[in-house]
């Protein structure tokens, strides 16, 4: 047994942090922004880029209902975020969502505050097309369709996807 040791005094001083102490206080404020989401989707696509054979122009047959109207929304502009609304009261509407901007002032949420399963499955079909390599990541919370996302997108009906599409809310710049 060492005897040197006074184990009346605290083992560190609390005011000096370790770096363990600082990486879970940042690991807290990245699980609040949806990080651990936003960086397996980031790599999802990051994979993709590097392996140009996950997807195919012709393959939407094996794409979910949902994948395919994120990409029916986003053929225009290609624009693409993942947002959580920190603020809201209720857990469901707290949730990641898929959001796309429709044009320059519409944008379409794919939430359902109400049906969180509906919010899961368009985040389940973002993560397809992530993985199909369909959508590549740039910063943050910001995604865009790749140019065979827009190809692809391009040859899928919207009548086909339009029940889906309803499932989205739009909303303006000032809404």
């Amino acid at each position: 047994m060492d005897m040197d040791k006074d184990f009346t005094k605290p083992i560190r001083s609390v005011a000096k942090l370790q770096p363990l102490d600082n990486y879970l206080t940042g690991s807290w404020d990245a699980l609040g922004a949806g990080a651990p989401v936003l960086v397996a989707l980031s790599q999802l696509c990051s994979n993709a880029m590097v392996d140009l054979s996950t997807a195919s122009p012709t393959e939407s047959d094996q794409l979910s209902p949902e994948s395919k109207a994120i990409l029916v929304a986003a053929r225009d502009r290609g624009v693409i975020e993942l947002k959580a609304v920190n603020a809201a009261f209720e857990a469901p509407s707290r949730m990641l969502a898929v959001y796309i901007e429709l044009d320059e002032s519409q944008t379409i949420a794919f939430r359902d505050p109400q049906k969180p399963e509906v919010t899961v499955l368009f985040l389940e079909g973002f993560r397809v097309l992530c993985e199909k390599g369909l959508v590549m990541h740039h910063i943050h919370r910001d995604f865009s369709l790749t140019s065979r996302g827009f190809q692809l997108a391009r040859t899928i009906s919207k009548q086909e996807v339009q029940p889906w599409l309803d499932k989205g809310t739009e909303f303006g710049l000032h809404d």
